[in-house]
């Protein structure tokens, strides 16, 4: 059995304009043969069940980066260990507050001197200017439970960041933004998922797609990583060195990736 895991910005959607046309004859392909294809984002859970709707996805997704792991109720005919039943879903939450996050930041950013803007300091009409996205997707982008998104604006980035890290904190960079987060991450997330289709399947072949370096842990825990063209893709690189290097960035890229992989790596995929 084939599991695919995959982040979103960049990757799956256009980094400029989030569109995921380019992708959609690899999404079909793998709807046909039944291949389950998880988001793993560091958008919330507000922002991946629009795109699990407008994208005809059902499969469990991992929201902010790794903050918690969400399994539609019976998705897997075995119980989920010790979940929060919330809305439809078995939820196993692994991030601290949205609140104590913002606490963090903050108290970092005065301890240092250095001045910040975390999405808890902008409204909607300014998350919607600052990442280029319409009204209504930065009003599902602010309803944060994990991860605080946030931009060095002044100051010396390395003080802040030892700062987070002191008061037990983790960050992490993506695309657009810094993340500030608790002990969570992609990996850890990504590796129990597994761990729930392994004991449900006859083996799991697990995929991750990715482009920036808040996606290292999760390509690190799959059997077959493969990172697009970014900014970071060469440190990203250099991090998960076995990875395989898609040709182009965004959809077009992601899509030709899966299909190659479809074609060559995981051929039983099209006896499946």
């Amino acid at each position: 059995m084939i599991v695919i895991f995959t982040d979103l910005d960049g990757t799956l959607l256009d980094a400029e304009s989030y569109s995921a046309d380019a992708a959609r004859p690899s999404i079909e392909r793998l709807r046909d043969l039944g291949i389950p294809l998880i988001f793993c984002s560091s958008k919330t859970r507000a922002e991946i069940e629009w795109w699990r709707g407008h994208l005809e996805n059902d499969a469990p997704f991992i929201a902010e980066n790794g903050g918690a792991l969400f399994v539609p109720a019976a998705y897997f005919r075995g119980p989920i260990i010790s979940p929060i039943r919330r809305d439809g879903y078995a939820v196993i939450e692994f991030g601290v507050p949205y609140t104590q996050l913002v606490e963090t930041l903050d108290a970092a950013a005065s301890e240092t001197g250095c001045r910040v803007l975390g999405f808890h300091d902008m409204d909607v009409s300014k998350v919607a200017s600052r990442c280029e996205i319409p009204m209504w997707m930065a009003e599902l982008a602010k309803r944060r439970e994990y991860d605080e998104p946030f931009e060095i604006l002044q100051g010396d980035r390395d003080s802040l960041l030892r700062a987070i890290v002191g008061r037990k904190k983790r960050w992490t960079q993506g695309g657009r933004f810094y993340h500030l987060t608790g002990a969570n991450d992609k990996a850890h997330a990504v590796q129990l998922l597994a761990h729930y289709f392994e004991r449900h399947g006859d083996g799991v072949t697990t995929v991750g797609i990715g482009d920036a370096l808040n996606d290292t842990g999760f390509l690190r825990a799959v059997h077959i990583p493969i990172i697009l063209p970014s900014p970071h893709a060469e440190a990203l690189g250099r991090a998960v060195p076995h990875a395989r290097l898609a040709r182009e960035n965004g959809p077009a890229g992601w899509n030709s990736a899966v299909l190659e992989l479809l074609e060559t790596a995981c051929p039983a995929a099209g006896r499946k």
